[in-house]
């Protein structure tokens, strides 16, 4: 499908407004999405590791807030920024993080592309579930760029997302892994309503060409954390 064809930001911001309570388990995490207990867990470990003494994290399209609670279960009072087109969502993880032991809590209802976001002010950056909603080469550039800026030096930028593989062949057989886990997770009308909903909304992109921009807007180290199927998890420090 043509970007211009895709779902606009109201159109995904009204999905998300209506699926609260799906994004608030923070065991099982979303249940479309490969590994994603193992990949909160991994990202927030990672997250601490490199910055045990964190204080402010970004967390953009921060859903009902699942990665800002698992990371401050490993480092605790960190000043939260949250990012989302949701308000209903921004509402739901202003509660959960108030209640786990959050210092300041900042929320801001908007589209990562837009809005404004102080320089040099976070140690930990995640973006889960989010980028794939980005739709061409100028929106990666403009976006990597700002969260670069918006970062200390040292600090850590951490992403897990819906990836495409750029060798067709990959792709394909790729894809055809994550319908199998789809059909076996529910049926065959749970994959297609999956296949047809990222057909509608999302624009992934591999995670080679997302690495690739980290170090184009300077980024000094990039490792790739995890790949399953159609899904990939990665950091990047400042």
């Amino acid at each position: 499908m043509n970007p211009s064809e895709k779902s606009t930001v109201d159109e995904i911001r009204a999905r998300f407004d209506n699926d609260v309570d799906r994004f608030s388990n923070l065991e099982t995490g979303q249940s479309a999405t490969m590994d994603a207990p193992l990949v909160l867990d991994l990202i927030t470990r990672v997250a601490a590791a490199h910055r045990p003494d964190a204080k402010d994290v970004l967390d953009i399209g921060c859903g009902a807030g699942n990665y800002t609670l698992k990371l401050l279960q490993r480092i605790a009072g960190m000043n939260c920024t949250l990012i989302d087109l949701s308000q209903p969502m921004l509402d739901r993880a202003r509660q959960r993080v108030s209640e786990d032991g959050a210092q300041e809590i900042t929320t801001i209802q908007g589209d990562i592309r837009e809005v404004e976001i102080p320089d040099e002010t976070f140690d930990v950056v995640m973006a889960a579930a989010v980028l794939h909603h980005l739709r061409d080469d100028a929106d990666w550039k403009h976006v990597f760029q700002k969260i670069y800026q918006a970062m200390r030096p040292g600090g850590i930028f951490l992403v897990s997302d819906l990836v495409t593989s750029d060798l067709p062949a990959a792709d394909q057989v790729q894809w055809k892994r994550y319908g199998e886990y789809l059909t076996n997770f529910r049926d065959d009308a749970y994959r297609q309503t999956v296949f047809d909903y990222i057909e509608k909304e999302d624009t992934p992109r591999s995670v080679l060409f997302q690495v690739d921009v980290c170090r184009k807007v300077g980024f000094r180290q990039v490792e790739v954390l995890h790949l399953n199927s159609c899904f990939g998890a990665y950091c990047a420090v400042k």
